[in-house]
């Protein structure tokens, strides 16, 4: 049987995902006896987009699988955590040939999955409370699918859509159904009663109604038939059909209300931005946002090597030496200094190491925390964030 292009957990563990010139590097400091322990710290080099400030840190987890076993010890901020320019996320010390290797694919796990968790955290933002659902997996490569909807849950999505997804991360599943279904049947009432008749209870009745008709009209019929059973419709109107969305969007939530089916949700998916979901916050009850998560643009982070044998060493362009991140408990505000130091912050608020042990000569040492707590401390941070900046600007927009 063909197997999908993509490496298993084994290949990238032991280096086959790497670039050649690390395998080249090993090979000469194993042949000149040169190697030394160092202390290597990934920072980010730049934003995907200037007017951004601020990230969410994600895909810890996976790296210090990678890293498991070898005799390296890792310093990192907790995954969910806000970070800002110029801070260290991670520390790993080691001998290089311990670990050096790893660079390309601890990149790889950190970059991606904090670039879709910062992502979805400026979607929820955006959404001001309203519920969001990661739909975005159908746009990646499927073997990846875990790990883009696990980083968009941490971000602050409130639910994913795949099976192995939701299973990864401890949480059922969410979706409404497809326009397959509605075609299939051929007609939206018939799909939704026969949805209804078959799903169990605990899965919410959620029809879509853009498949054939005026979504408006949709919505009504579908209310008149399912009553109180209905929980919410969505809308995934075409942009060509789209005209004034706001205005459709009012539309259908007035002829539900003026009808006694107040109650009845709004969804709304297909093609949203940041923008879109920012303009219709106060008249949709939940967003379902697909690719502009699942495909956001990775951050950059680089790994860097700022100490050999315990001296302070870096190449130009970077500070050298033992670094660690206080973060002021009262206004946010961050201080990257030597190991060691502490510093009050000019509000006089009281200041906390963010980096913290995670693994020692290979052992790890700090059990991770559960996604949903990951995603938790996202969600507070940011929260905090937005109580003392203009929206905005906390979008980066």
């Amino acid at each position: 049987m063909r197997k999908l292009h993509t490496a298993e957990t084994g290949q990238v563990r032991a280096g086959e995902v790497t670039d050649v010139y690390f395998v080249r590097t090993r090979d000469v400091l194993r042949a000149k006896g040169a190697s030394k322990r160092v202390c290597m710290e990934i920072i980010l080099k730049s934003w995907p987009d200037p007017r951004f400030r601020w990230g969410i840190f994600a895909g810890l987890e996976e790296a210090c699988t990678l890293l498991e076993g070898r005799p390296v010890t890792v310093h990192a901020m907790p995954e969910g955590s806000v970070f800002f320019t110029g801070e260290p996320v991670m520390t790993i010390e080691g001998d290089y040939l311990a670990f050096g290797e790893l660079e390309t694919a601890i990149l790889g796990c950190l970059c991606q999955a904090s670039g879709i968790a910062t992502q979805a955290s400026r979607f929820r933002v955006a959404s001001r409370g309203k519920g969001l659902i990661s739909f975005g997996a159908r746009r990646m490569h499927p073997s990846i699918a875990p790990m883009v909807e696990r980083s968009a849950f941490i971000g602050g999505c409130d639910g994913v859509a795949t099976l192995a997804a939701a299973r990864l991360i401890g949480e059922v599943p969410v979706g409404t159904m497809p326009h397959a279904l509605v075609l299939l049947m051929g007609d939206t009432v018939s799909a939704a009663l026969a949805f209804d008749e078959v799903m169990g209870p605990d899965v919410p009745r959620v029809v879509l109604i853009d498949t054939f008709q005026d979504e408006k009209f949709e919505a009504v019929r579908v209310a008149e038939a399912l009553g109180g059973r209905l929980y919410g419709v969505r809308l995934d109107t075409p942009s060509s059909r789209r005209g004034d969305f706001r205005a459709l969007i009012e539309e259908v939530r007035w002829e539900l209300d003026l009808r006694g089916y107040g109650h009845v949700k709004i969804y709304v998916s297909g093609g949203l931005g940041i923008e879109d979901v920012l303009a219709l916050s106060d008249v949709v009850d939940a967003f379902g946002v697909g690719t502009r998560i699942s495909s956001a643009a990775t951050l950059d982070f680089s790994m860097d090597v700022v100490a050999v044998e315990g001296r302070p060493l870096a190449k130009r362009g970077k500070r050298s030496g033992y670094k660690e991140v206080l973060r002021c408990t009262s206004c946010m505000r961050d201080f990257v200094v030597q190991r060691g130091m502490t510093r009050r912050c000019a509000c006089s608020g009281p200041t906390v190491p963010l980096l913290e042990k995670v693994m020692d000569d290979g052992v790890i040492v700090k059990q991770p925390p559960t996604v949903r707590q990951m995603r938790a401390l996202a969600v507070e941070s940011v929260d905090r964030l937005k109580g003392t900046t203009p929206e905005r600007e906390v979008l980066g927009l």
